[in-house]
């Protein structure tokens, strides 16, 4: 909201910070899934049916009990994916309401013509991840979660490229 304290606001430091807690964040993300996946015993088929390497279908391959595995993701998640789904929303929150504030038209066009191409890329990779990592095991359809996962990994990003 205020655009010329950027540069001071979002100095080195902070943007060392940030990449810092983002790091950390995803390391222990990381070690929690592969302490507790090295845990599983696997047996049958080792061949995963999907295009990456995702907890999902990696737990289907286990022979073991994966309750605690499912009930990591579920508690773990929101803290991973709906906290920062939550401050980027805020975020756009207060952009649109700096927005509404522009008094010529044409200016809110423009702001909000940029604005909604970025907020669309943001629901659409947020959206997806949410609704493939929180939704009741009775409900997963590999076949329909490795659509999902392509809206994530190529179709998101790559709209990001073109905004």
């Amino acid at each position: 909201c205020s655009p010329l304290h950027y540069g001071m606001i979002m100095n080195r430091r902070m943007c060392l910070t940030l990449v810092a807690i983002a790091r950390l964040i995803v390391a222990v993300h990381s070690v929690l899934h592969s302490v507790l996946t090295s845990k599983l015993s696997f047996c049958g088929s080792n061949q995963i049916h999907h295009f990456f390497c995702d907890m999902t279908p990696l737990l289907k391959l286990a022979c073991s009990d994966t309750s605690v595995n499912e009930l990591v993701i579920f508690i773990e998640g929101p803290f991973s994916v709906v906290v920062p789904f939550g401050i980027v929303l805020v975020s756009y929150v207060r952009i649109i309401t700096a927005i509404l504030k522009i008094h010529s038209a044409e200016g809110r066009r423009r702001a909000f013509s940029t604005c909604s191409s970025h907020l669309l890329v943001v629901a659409l990779y947020f959206g997806t991840i949410i609704f493939m990592y929180f939704r009741p095991n009775s409900s997963y359809s590999l076949d329909y979660d490795r659509v999902v996962s392509v809206m994530y990994t190529v179709v998101a990003p790559m709209l990001i490229r073109s905004s």
